[in-house]
C-alpha cells in the first residue's frame, strides 16, 4: 500500500508551522553537535518551558503533584523530561526515546604529534562511518578538557566565520593508482584519519618539534591547557558549518547529526506541546552511546531511566519494588530513531514496497535487526494496531518500513533494551538519505509529522 506524500495535504497554517519548526530544528542542530551540547541545549529549553530539576526535588524530598514538570541529565550526556500524570506510576508511562550521539571522529588521549613540518591530532572514529567520506572536508573540534583540579574547559573551534577549520588530507589523484585499487573500506584506514592542526614553527627556538610547540602555545594561551590535559579530554571532530535548507523548493534540510537528533528534537517539541495534566505520566528520553551499542554509564543499557522512575515513584508517595516493576512493564514506548530513506540512485539496496520515502511522514519499523531479524525488538501486532489508530485519529501522515533489502540491510536501536522491562516498544523515526555520512538529508515534512505523531502518542497511548 503506497502512502501519499504529506506535502500534498498542507494548508497555509500547516506550512507556516512546518517552516517555523524547521528553523528551530536547524538552530538545535547547530548548537548541538555533541551529546553534551544537545543535553545542555535541551535542559535550557526545558527550564524555559517550566521544568525543574529532579535532582533538586529528590534532595528536598519534595512531594510531586500531577502536572509537575521535571528534567534530569545524568552525567550531562543524557536527558529525561517528565510530566507527572493523574494516574499512579504503577500504571506506566508513555515514553518517547531517542539518542543524541552521532557518528564522528574522536581525539585520542595522547594525540598530538609533528611529522613533515605539520602538527597533527591522532584520532579514533566513533560509530559506523565510511572513513573515506571524512577526508578533505572542513572539520571542527567540539568538546571538553578537564584539568586535574576538576576545572572544565569547553572548546569549540571551526564554527564561527572567523575561526580556522581543520582537515584530514587525502592522496592526490596523480599518485593514487595503488589506493584506487583498494576496497572502499580500505581506501582510508582508521589510523589514517589524522587531523592537520598546524604548520607554522616557533621562531628562534631549539625545539625539535617547533610546529607542535607552536600549536601547544596557542592552546595554552587561549584555553589554559597543557599537553597532558589531553588525557582527560573528550574532543569530537565533526563537520564544520551550519545545517542548511536543501533543494530549490527548500523542502529538505542538509545537516550533520540527523541520526538521531531529528527524532530527539521532534520529541522535545512534542512534550513541550503537551497541555494541562496528562492522564498518564509522559517522558521524553535522550540516550547516549547508541552508535556503539548503548553501552557505558550513559548508554541505554545503564539503569538511569529505571532509577529516575523509582525516584518519581518515591516522590509521588507510591514506591515499592513490585510497583516499580509493574510500572515499567505497563509503560508504552516509541523508540525514536531514523530509518533509511529510499534512494533512487541506489534502488537495488531497498525492497521498494517496504521502504521509507522522504516526505511521506513519520516512519514505523515493526522490526529492525539484520539477516533473520537478529538483534531486533519486533513489536507485536496488537501494539502496532494501537499505534496505527493513534496516528490515524490525529491525522498524522505515517509509513512503515524495514531497513534495506533482506540479507543486505540491518541496524539496531534502543528498542530491544527497553523491551527487557516487558513494555511495549516500537521503532519510529524519520527517513534519512546518506545516513551516517558527514552531511545527511531529511524532509521538513517528515520532521513535522514526527513531532505531531510523538505528541499524539504522549497524550493518547
Amino acid at each position: 500500500m503506497e502512502r501519499e506524500n504529506a506535502w500534498k495535504k498542507y494548508d497555509a497554517k500547516a506550512l507556516e508551522e512546518l517552516e517555523s519548526l524547521s528553523l528551530r530544528y536547524r538552530k538545535f542542530l547547530d548548537n548541538g553537535k555533541t551529546e553534551r551540547e544537545c543535553a545542555d541545549y535541551a535542559v535550557e529549553l526545558a527550564k524555559k518551558n517550566g521544568y525543574t530539576s529532579l535532582e533538586d526535588a529528590v534532595k528536598a524530598g519534595e512531594k510531586l503533584a500531577p502536572g509537575a514538570k521535571l528534567w534530569a541529565s545524568p552525567m550531562g550526556k543524557t536527558i529525561m523530561l517528565f510530566i507527572i500524570g493523574r494516574q499512579p506510576l504503577e500504571n506506566g508511562m508513555n515514553i518517547i526515546g531517542a539518542h543524541i550521539d552521532s557518528p564522528r571522529i574522536d581525539v585520542k588521549q595522547n594525540p598530538l604529534y609533528e611529522d613533515g613540518d605539520l602538527a597533527y591530532l591522532d584520532t579514533h572514529y566513533y560509530g559506523g562511518i565510511k572513513k573515506y567520506q571524512w577526508v578533505t572536508l572542513p572539520l571542527a573540534i567540539h568538546g571538553v578538557v578537564v584539568r586535574k583540579d576538576g576545572t572544565k574547559v569547553n572548546i569549540v573551534i571551526g564554527e564561527n566565520d572567523n575561526d580556522p577549520v581543520l582537515c584530514i588530507s587525502d592522496l592526490l589523484i596523480h599518485l593514487s593508482q595503488e589506493q584506487m585499487q583498494k576496497k572502499a573500506s580500505e581506501v582510508i584506514g582508521g589510523e589514517d584519519l589524522n587531523l592537520i592542526i598546524g604548520g607554522k614553527p616557533v621562531k628562534d627556538t631549539d625545539e625539535k618539534e617547533a610546529v607542535k610547540a607552536n600549536v601547544m602555545g596557542i592552546l595554552k594561551d587561549k584555553y589554559g591547557i597543557e599537553e597532558e590535559d589531553f588525557l582527560s579530554a573528550e574532543l569530537e571532530i565533526v563537520p564544520a558549518g551550519r545545517a542548511r535548507e536543501m533543494g530549490l523548493d527548500r523542502s529538505m534540510i542538509l545537516g550533520y547529526g540527523h541520526d538521531d537528533r531529528v527524532c530527539a528534537f521532534a520529541e522535545l517539541e512534542a512534550i513541550f506541546n503537551v497541555e494541562g495534566v496528562p492522564e498518564k505520566t509522559v517522558c521524553c528520553l535522550f540516550a547516549d552511546k547508541e552508535e556503539i551499542g548503548s553501552v557505558g554509564a550513559t548508554g541505554m543499557q545503564a539503569h538511569y531511566f529505571e532509577n529516575a522512575f523509582a525516584e518519581l515513584m518515591n516522590l509521588t508517595g507510591d514506591y515499592c519494588d513490585l510497583k516499580l516493576r509493574r510500572g515499567l512493564a505497563a509503560s508504552k514506548m516509541l523508540s525514536c530513531d531514523v530509518s533509511a530513506g529510499f534512494d533512487p540512485n541506489f534502488a537495488s539496496a531497498f525492497e521498494k514496497k517496504n521502504a521509507a520515502f522522504l516526505g511521506r511522514g513519520v516512519c514505523f519499523n515493526k522490526y529492525t535487526g539484520s539477516r533473520g531479524k537478529g538483534g531486533s525488538n519486533d513489536a507485536n501486532a496488537e501494539y502496532m494496531a494501537e499505534v496505527r489508530k493513534i496516528m490515524d485519529d490525529a491525522g498524522v501522515s505515517f509509513q512503515t518500513a524495514e531497513l534495506g533489502r533482506v540479507d543486505l540491510g540491518g541496524g539496531g536501536t534502543i528498542a530491544y533494551i527497553c523491551a527487557l522491562y516487558c513494555m511495549n516498544v516500537i521503532d519510529s523515526g524519520v527517513a534519512v538519505l546518506s545516513m551516517h555520512a558527514p552531511w545527511e538529508i531529511i524532509s521538513k515534512a517528515d520532521l513535522y509529522e514526527a513531532m505531531r505523531g510523538y505528541h499524539a502518542f504522549l497524550v493518547n497511548a
